[in-house]
């Protein structure tokens, strides 16, 4: 395998342009110039590695108030979040709102990477000190298993290497921690949930009775036999194959894309979802959501947009905005104005036609949603689903 390369003469100029007295990786993933120039993250930029044991994909996310929407963003789809606290400082605002950010998305578990230990003649009673109330923030949020870890990441103290400045940790480095963190346990392979994307019908005699249904798997384990439901039709049929480009598999598992053939020809279509039919979720016309809002124009009640819902596009009304949250305290307090930018609040709204959804802590692909502007085709806001109404 080739390792990546990356041409690190703009990263010494403009570190030595800032004073910083060495080459800051930093600038690796701060692909603005903006960016560059000041400092700080504003876009998420991404960047994969590999390892001997993992593939990684880094999302760098922004740390500033003014950027949410870019880190839910970057973080909707992480499996570890890795939040940085300066040594100096401590838990502030910033690792807070980030904390309560990434238990909102579900994301499974989280490192709290307290960092330039040297700054504070790597004291431990300083790093017990953040690695309590850290990890304590990270409880309160819902992520039950938080790790800390002592860092120089200047040094590369506790990074790959363990630090023998720090004798007196005797836990992993963070790249032990990362390639050793259990993920497969955290995909739902109980519920059922296979979203249609597309009906494959080939052209030919060959295979002209030839009917499959290709997408991915949200959940569920999936094998010949099963009995299905598909939504929102209600129609009943039972798992003939499930398939590759390979050949048919003995089971399926998330995130698989696999081709679904059943036993009946039933008419199904892209925004369809076949589901196993002892666990089959009712189809909801109203639904309860927290969201972020992502748009220069705030968000009002009445207001009629877009949601898109696994494959499936249907039309909304906001019904009620309950409340918001205060990112400076993380407390929930009324929104008589709407949301605004980059503002995080929990809305009603009234679907023109059912979507089959489950709560986002329980599936975090069919609880998931994006509002959509549908004059302009913009993204307004990212959606986490709390609780469905059939009617």
């Amino acid at each position: 395998i080739r390792e990546p390369r990356y041409a690190i003469g703009p990263f010494e100029e403009t570190s030595r342009r800032r004073g910083d007295g060495y080459v800051n990786l930093a600038l690796l993933t701060d692909g603005l110039r903006a960016e560059r120039e000041q400092g700080i993250t504003i876009d998420v930029a991404y960047r994969s590695f590999l390892t001997a044991r993992r593939r990684f994909l880094l999302a760098d996310a922004p740390g500033h108030v003014q950027y949410t929407r870019n880190m839910v963003t970057g973080a909707s789809t992480a499996d570890v979040a890795v939040i940085l606290v300066d040594a100096r400082h401590g838990v502030v605002e910033q690792t807070r709102r980030h904390t309560f950010i990434a238990g909102l998305l579900g994301i499974p578990h989280i490192v709290v990477a307290v960092n330039k230990m040297d700054l504070v003649d790597v004291s431990e009673d300083r790093f017990v000190e953040i690695a309590n109330e850290a990890c304590g923030v990270a409880r309160t949020a819902g992520i039950p298993d938080p790790v800390a870890i002592p860092m120089s990441a200047l040094r590369g103290d506790n990074v790959v290497d363990r630090s023998h400045a720090m004798d007196w940790y005797q836990g992993p480095t963070l790249l032990e921690h990362l390639e050793a963190v259990e993920i497969a346990a955290d995909r739902n392979v109980r519920d059922g949930r296979f979203p249609v994307q597309w009906v494959i019908r080939p052209m030919s005699d060959e295979h002209h009775d030839y009917r499959g249904y290709a997408g991915q798997i949200a959940s569920g384990t999936w094998r010949a036999g099963d009995e299905v439901v598909v939504l929102p039709s209600g129609r009943t049929s039972r798992v003939r194959s499930v398939e590759t480009h390979d050949g048919p598999l003995e089971f399926a598992v998330p995130p698989m894309s696999v081709v679904v053939r059943l036993d009946d020809n039933i008419d199904i279509g892209r925004g369809d979802m076949i589901v196993h039919a002892a666990d089959a979720p009712t189809p909801a016309r109203q639904i309860e959501a927290t969201i972020c809002w992502m748009s220069e124009r705030p968000l009002a009640v009445g207001a009629r947009v877009g949601v898109k819902h696994t494959t499936r596009s249907v039309r909304a009304i906001i019904d009620q905005i309950v409340d918001r949250v205060e990112m400076s305290t993380l407390d929930r307090v009324p929104a008589p104005d709407g949301l605004a930018l980059n503002e995080i609040g929990h809305v009603h709204l009234r679907l023109a036609e059912p979507i089959i959804a489950d709560a986002y802590l329980a599936n975090r692909v069919t609880g998931a949603i994006i509002l959509i502007d549908e004059a302009t085709n913009e993204t307004i806001a990212a959606g986490m689903i709390s609780a469905i109404e059939a009617n």
